[in-house]
């Protein structure tokens, strides 16, 4: 956009204060359209990432419930070998039951190794003390 600043054709110049106010109108009209941009870029954003979310629950749903046909065809697949039928549920409940305690050893065994951030309280703490010291040398203003 290009302004013409040359008063009706008469070759004076604008004042400063004119300039000054077609900035700042300027300024206003670019940053009230950049701010609605990011608005909209946002409200699409948002809109995509709780519909990606409701897809992510209804997969994780729909696997919790197809995990419980593939687990009574395992133990069908064992019954077909010729083992008993309570004894192949019994096996299929052993082989979840082992797999939960395994899950549960490692969630234990990452949960151990959390250590509160030593380094970083150390120096935040060097930080404060710092500013505190730094600070206090400062002669007051007060009268």
């Amino acid at each position: 956009m290009t302004v013409n600043h040359d008063l009706a054709g008469t070759g004076e110049q604008p004042s400063i204060g004119s300039l000054v106010a077609d900035a700042t109108a300027s300024f206003s009209t670019l940053l009230h359209g950049e701010i609605e941009l990011a608005k909209l870029e946002i409200k699409s954003s948002v809109r995509n990432a709780g519909t990606g979310a409701v897809m992510f629950i209804a997969a994780g749903v729909l696997l919790a419930f197809s995990l419980t046909f593939g687990l009574i065809a395992l133990a069908e697949g064992l019954v077909s070998l010729h083992i008993w039928r309570w004894a192949a549920y019994l096996i299929v409940f052993g082989f979840l039951v082992l797999l939960a305690l395994v899950l549960l050893l490692i969630g234990v065994r990452k949960v151990k190794r959390i250590r509160a951030p030593r380094q970083t309280i150390d120096t935040t703490k060097d930080t404060i003390t710092a500013l505190r010291g730094a600070t206090s040398h400062q002669p007051s203003h007060r009268a």
